[in-house]
């Protein structure tokens, strides 16, 4: 029996409703043309099923792409999800079908397009979580630490993951100018919430003396003959500059 593409998803846009439409899709022989999730203005043509997001279901989903096809398999699509790839929902639902009938081998598959596409959009998140982690600056306010970063794809929660590593005693937030959201942790509690905007007050004096002092570290150890502006901006990219406390004004 073919699988009826006539058709639109709309779900909450979280991973366990994205395993959900995966779930709906595979059960209910549909490949849907769209996939879009409240708060997107989609115009279609095709009838518009609202998928609920059922966390039994999800895990059945998320559980199986391990199983049947690979871990490797279910990281691409995490890190996929990640991505503001356009269509990334359909990509990943494509990729899953061929996964399913094919196993493991597909995510060798390079020279086919959603293959590809996946794998690439995988490597963007992970690369762009990477300079996060090297470049995030913290800066205390009132006992916490607090950092402001704007990246392309959403990798706060893979930023902030690294970081309850690395203070696990400490009480920090990271504020995601890009996609009005911020991570908060607090006494080993981790949470993620919507944030509009966030207004932060002048600093004291010790942390003005910290950031004084990381400056002049910064300067006195550049060596003048060997500055190379180019080079730096390749390893140290320039939309990054705004928040490093090296480059603050």
């Amino acid at each position: 029996m073919p699988y009826r593409t006539n058709i639109a998803y709309l779900y909450d846009g979280s991973f366990e409703g994205l395993l959900c439409c995966v779930y709906e899709s595979y059960y209910q022989k549909e490949l849907p043309s769209m996939v879009f999730h409240y708060g997107e203005a989609q115009a279609t043509l095709f009838p518009v099923k609202e998928i609920e997001t059922d966390t039994t279901a999800a895990k059945k989903v998320e559980d199986s792409i391990g199983r049947k096809i690979s871990k490797e398999a279910l990281r691409l699509v995490r890190m996929c999800y990640l991505s503001q790839m356009e269509d990334r929902e359909l990509i990943i639902l494509r990729f899953l079908r061929m996964g399913y009938k094919i196993g493991s081998p597909v995510t060798n598959m390079l020279a086919d397009d959603t293959v590809r596409s996946i794998t690439q959009s995988a490597k963007n998140v992970q690369g762009e979580s990477h300079f996060f982690k090297m470049f995030l600056r913290f800066s205390e306010y009132n006992g916490a630490l607090v950092a402001t970063i704007e990246p392309k794809n959403f990798v706060l929660p893979l930023v902030a993951a690294h970081f309850c590593d690395r203070f696990p005693s400490e009480q920090f937030l990271i504020y995601d100018k890009s996609h009005k959201c911020a991570f908060v942790y607090q006494n080993g509690e981790k949470n993620l919430t919507a944030l509009e905007d966030l207004e932060l007050s002048e600093v004291g004096e010790e942390e003005a003396k910290y950031r004084a002092l990381w400056k002049r570290f910064y300067d006195t150890i550049a060596i003048k003959g060997r500055i190379n502006p180019k080079l730096r901006m390749s390893h140290m990219p320039k939309r990054y500059w705004a928040h490093l406390t090296e480059f603050m004004e």
